[in-house]
């Protein structure tokens, strides 16, 4: 029986479309508190540059959130979010105005949406004079290859009639002309930094369509369409403007929303994890605790690949401090987390569960499955 008060870091990512990493954070604290209601508990939200970015770094700046009026994925107006770090630093989360959680499942098909509106929060962070607009990957509904971002700013894409092209994926492939002439001219003083977890390339095995596009509600014929399309983009890319971009790292991000962003606002990539965990001092906090739980929607074997768990993982191994995971479920692969530096894992899931009642019933499932730790723990 665990005598002593523990100290205890929750530091989780969002369950998405579910949980925010705040929501998971004060869960687990709840499930854990039963069992341990003297224990110190200090909860950090974390991202990789998905859903969550703006608030853990809003919170680990003291900055804030700003909303602007923009356009969704189908083209409909949506509220998002943006955060200012300081007088010249932003955040821009893409899913906020881009993401897969604002298109309902019947209508999820990447050739139909855009990344304007991802656009049009660049330009809201250009109004506010930042110098410096740091834009998180991830969540994504797109599969443009930035060219709504990029329309957003004034650039125009035009078929072989000089007609402008719609929105979408489906019209990649009839791209003929990149005209830059009419690019926002604010755009020459600023920095931006991509956030991402994704090292994946534009286009083939590993690119944004074959590998991405599927969770969007993508059909194989779809995803066939998309690859010709970026490949053809990729091309213009070169000849209009020189840069070969199909083989950049992380080009593939949110749906070739990174190659857009490198092409078009010299955009540099950074992992997003690393720059939150860098942000939120979360290494401080590792050091003086006893025990780490981390999470995120789904734990398997691409949580390895920079997403937030990992990089909590990684810190904890350099200080052999116990790491649980927990996750909505457990996917292929998860085994191999426990090489990289976890102690245990867990799902939230008590029995036979569609996935919808799960997400709709995750807030109290991830609470009992922290009781369940903390009472494993306590003997």
């Amino acid at each position: 029986m665990v005598k002593r008060r523990l100290k205890i870091l929750v530091s989780p990512a969002a369950f998405k479309e579910s949980l925010s990493a705040w929501e998971v954070c004060r869960a687990i604290e709840k499930g854990i508190s039963r069992v341990f209601p003297n224990a110190t508990i200090y909860k950090v939200p974390l991202a990789d540059g998905g859903q969550g970015t703006v608030d853990a770094l809003v919170k680990a700046t003291g900055g804030y959130t700003a909303k602007k009026y923009v356009t969704g994925p189908l083209g409909r107006k949506v509220f998002a979010r943006y955060g200012l770090l300081g007088k010249k630093t932003a955040i821009i989360e893409m899913s906020s105005a881009s993401g897969l959680h604002l298109v309902p499942f019947n209508k999820r098909n990447p050739l139909n949406t855009t990344t304007f509106g991802t656009g049009e929060l660049i330009r809201a962070c250009l109004d506010k004079k930042c110098n410096h607009i740091m834009i998180g990957l991830g969540d994504s509904a797109t599969n443009d290859g930035g060219v709504g971002m990029a329309q957003a700013l004034g650039i125009e894409f035009k078929d072989k009639l000089d007609r402008k092209i719609g929105w979408g994926g489906k019209n990649l492939k009839k791209i003929e002309y990149i005209d830059i002439k009419r690019k926002d001219e604010r755009l020459k003083k600023v920095k931006v930094t991509i956030l991402s977890d994704v090292k994946n390339p534009l286009c083939g095995s590993s690119g944004a369509a074959r590998v991405f596009s599927p969770q969007k509600g993508a059909s194989p014929e779809i995803v066939l369409e998309l690859e010709k399309g970026l490949k053809h983009f990729a091309k213009l890319i070169k000849r209009e403007l020189g840069i070969d971009i199909k083989g950049k790292t992380g080009a593939g991000a949110a749906g070739g929303l990174g190659a857009g962003l490198m092409a078009f606002l010299g955009a540099r990539a950074v992992s997003g994890i690393d720059l939150v965990i860098k942000f939120t001092r979360l290494e401080n906090y590792i050091k003086k605790v006893d025990l780490i739980i981390t999470g995120e929607g789904k734990l398997d074997k691409q949580t390895i690949y920079g997403k937030a768990p990992m990089g909590v993982a990684k810190i904890a191994k350099r200080y052999d401090c116990p790491v649980i995971g927990i996750g909505g479920m457990l996917g292929d692969g998860y085994s191999l987390l426990y090489r990289q530096g976890f102690t245990s894992l867990f799902s939230i899931v008590e029995g036979p569960i569609t996935v919808a009642q799960a997400m709709k019933d995750a807030e109290q499932l991830l609470v009992n499955a922290s009781e369940r730790i903390a009472r494993l723990i306590a003997k």
